[in-house]
C-alpha cells in the first residue's frame, strides 16, 4: 500500500531506444538530443507549477542514466529559478523493470499479458514483483515532511498505476511532470494532473 502522500513523478526523457520502439528495461541507453530537451522543458514546466504548498524538497531518481539526467536537468532548473537546487538521491528499487531476453527487441503483444500476470518473458521479472518493489522504493522517497519528485520509468509507473487503483496498462509520455494526489472523500483511486 502506498503511503496517502502527494509526489511528483516525472518519467526519463526520450532514448533512441524510446524512439525506435524497443524495450529498454535494465539496459542503460542514455538520453538522445529529444530527450535532453524534453528534460529541460519538464524543469521549466516544475518551475512554473511546483510552488507554494507543491514546491519540491528533493528528488529521488532510479540510478539508469537516463533517469538520473532528467533529474539533474529538472534539478538544475529549478536552482536557476529559484536559487535552491533540490538534492538528488538514488533509489535501485526505481530502476526499470528487467524485461529479460525481450530487451532491445520491439515492444509486442507480449507486454500486455505480462501486466495482466500472464506471461513473462525468460530472464523478466513479473508484473507483480515489480509492483511490490516500485511501492516499497516510492514509499522510501515518501518518507519526509517536504513534496519529492520522483524521477523514473514508464513500466515502473505503470505498476505504481496498478497500486493506486487506476488502469495500469497506460502509456506514461516522457518528461511530462505529473503530480500525483491520494484519494480523498473515500475514493479509491488517486488523481493525476499532468503538466506538459
Amino acid at each position: 500500500m502506498i503511503t496517502p502522500t502527494a509526489y511528483w513523478y516525472l518519467r526519463h526523457g526520450e532514448t533512441d531506444w524510446n524512439r525506435q520502439g524497443l524495450s529498454q528495461g535494465r539496459t542503460d541507453i542514455p538520453l538522445n538530443a529529444t530527450g535532453l530537451a524534453q528534460a529541460e522543458a519538464a524543469g521549466k514546466a516544475l518551475v512554473a507549477n511546483a510552488t507554494g504548498d507543491l514546491k519540491i524538497a528533493r528528488i529521488v531518481s532510479s540510478p539508469l542514466s537516463r533517469a538520473l539526467r532528467t533529474a539533474e536537468i529538472a534539478a538544475d532548473c529549478l536552482a536557476h529559478a529559484t536559487g535552491h537546487r533540490p538534492l538528488i538521491g538514488m533509489d535501485v528499487g526505481l530502476e526499470e523493470v528487467c524485461f529479460g531476453e525481450q530487451e532491445g527487441q520491439p515492444m509486442g503483444e507480449w507486454y500486455d499479458d505480462w501486466i495482466e500476470g500472464h506471461y513473462t518473458p525468460p530472464g523478466a521479472e513479473p508484473f507483480a514483483f515489480l509492483r511490490d518493489r516500485a511501492v516499497a522504493a516510492l514509499n522510501r522517497a515518501l518518507v519526509g515532511p517536504d513534496l519529492v519528485l520522483v524521477v523514473a520509468h514508464g513500466a515502473l509507473f505503470r505498476a505504481l498505476r496498478s497500486a493506486m487503483h487506476l488502469p495500469a496498462n497506460v502509456r506514461l509520455p516522457n518528461a511530462v511532470p505529473l503530480l500525483v494526489e491520494p484519494p480523498v472523500g473515500g475514493a479509491p483511486a488517486w488523481t493525476l494532473r499532468r503538466f506538459d
